[in-house]
């Protein structure tokens, strides 16, 4: 385990192995709770009423820091591949950046801000992450294509593409079925009339959610032979 964790490979790991614990900790209690029907509820569904809406949002906001440290580490890693056998423009590396830390931004507004008390703010911050997350894996996707074969696999470029593509077919009836619904609840009767698209975009949702944790699964190979630095100067003028 040490040696599959070295250089900075833990960053991805560590963000993997927390988010799927944060969906499945908060849907399991939310379950046994009786405060939402174990048959698709929303992700968000699963983090609105405590106890769970306090585990849903301490471990969410832990994700997007993950995140955004995990897409940080991966853009300097680019930004020396680069420099070392230049295949990229720098600024497609630097633009897949800020709209990953804008997603992971969205991701701690939909950690703070429930559903069913600030629905229009939680869905903007839901909309923020989904959508820029998808195209942060999308130029990645690409980013690996290029640096392709010195600094990526084949075999990794193509799953990291599959995800992407999985993830952008997801994101688009996601939002549609969801814009279709017209009330925001925790619990769906199958004989309602907007029954059907809260399930199709139930399902897209968690696509698109578990899309990102397994895409951040194959940073870990890349981040092996990674260190990462902190220098300190101080300025004897001060």
């Amino acid at each position: 385990m040490l040696c599959f964790l070295r250089g900075m490979a833990f960053v991805p790991f560590l963000l993997v192995t927390w988010s799927s614990a944060a969906f499945i900790i908060s849907y399991v209690v939310a379950v046994l709770s009786g405060h939402v029907n174990p048959f698709l509820p929303y992700i968000s569904d699963t983090g609105t009423t405590p106890p769970e809406s306090g585990i849903f949002g301490f471990m969410i906001n832990f994700s997007a820091f993950l995140g955004a440290a995990t897409m940080y580490t991966r853009y300097k890693i680019v930004e020396k591949q680069n420099q070392t056998s230049y295949f990229s423009t720098p600024v497609f590396n630097l633009v897949s950046l800020v709209l990953g830390l804008v997603g992971c931004i969205g991701m701690g507004i939909v950690a703070n801000f429930q559903e069913l008390a600030v629905p229009v703010v939680h869905d903007g911050g839901a909309l923020l992450a989904f959508v820029c997350g998808v195209i942060y894996t999308l130029l990645q996707s690409i980013i690996s294509y290029k640096s392709c074969p010195q600094w990526n696999s084949l075999s990794t470029c193509h799953i990291r593409m599959a995800i992407s593509a999985v993830s952008c077919a997801a994101v688009v009836p996601m939002i549609a079925c969801a814009s279709l619904i017209s009330i925001t609840k925790l619990e769906w009767n199958p004989k309602e009339k907007d029954y059907v698209y809260h399930v199709v975009s139930a399902i897209c949702e968690w696509t698109v959610a578990f899309g990102f944790i397994f895409y951040f699964l194959t940073f870990i190979h890349d981040f092996q032979g990674v260190t990462l630095r902190i220098s300190t100067e101080i300025n004897g003028d001060i």
